[in-house]
């Protein structure tokens, strides 16, 4: 597994205020789009200290949290006895590891960059998901690469929302959409954040 790279920002994450606002916003997006049921049992991929599952946790029975982050686990575990719903943490690279178990749903935020072969993670997404599950992958629109001060791990500046569908679609997932779930603004600029909702 490759070095931690948030192990120097896990324990300040939650401080930064247009962060949290951001992931409120693709929370209330997710919620707006898919039918939560009390009984689901669902996956964040790259769930960091659990932002958006915290905001998913009172509509569901169980979130299985996805993340390579050694530290960004720990600052999430310290959150487990708070939340309302089941949780469990997974320290694994879905790109090398596979899981024999499936889900009702996938929910990420701002994850998505940071896997180099998008198609195979869909396809991975695809196997992970119960018949009638859903996707529901929130990330950046297409931008120039000034986002991130430091685009170390980064392999994607951003998503076309066209090319998002396609690859949703190809990999066996119906009823692709794109909409915009929000918008981080910064001194230099503006950028949109996509939310893809599908169907397994």
């Amino acid at each position: 597994m490759s070095r931690d790279l948030f192990a120097d920002r896990a324990a300040d994450w939650d401080r930064e205020g247009h962060r949290v606002d951001n992931v409120e916003n693709i929370a209330t997006a997710i919620r707006d789009r898919i039918p939560f049921e009390p009984t689901m049992e669902i996956m964040d991929f790259g769930s960091g200290t659990g932002l958006l599952l915290e905001r998913v946790a009172p509509l569901v029975r169980k979130i299985c949290a996805v993340d390579t982050s050694p530290s960004m686990n720990a600052e999430l575990a310290g959150k487990a006895g708070s939340l309302d719903c089941e949780l469990e943490i997974l320290e694994v690279d879905l790109t090398e590891a596979r899981l024999e178990r499936c889900f009702d749903g996938i929910v990420s935020s701002m994850t998505l960059h940071h896997v180099e072969d998008i198609a195979e993670l869909f396809r991975i997404f695809h196997g992970l998901l119960n018949a009638g599950g859903f996707l529901a992958l929130a990330d950046l629109e297409t931008e120039d690469g000034s986002f991130h001060p430091d685009n170390e791990g980064v392999h994607h500046f951003g998503f076309d929302r066209e090319a998002l569908i396609d690859t949703a679609r190809d990999a066996g997932f119906r009823d692709p959409e794109v909409s915009t779930a929000s918008v981080l603004r910064k001194p230099h600029g503006d950028f949109p954040v996509l939310l893809l909702t599908a169907m397994r």
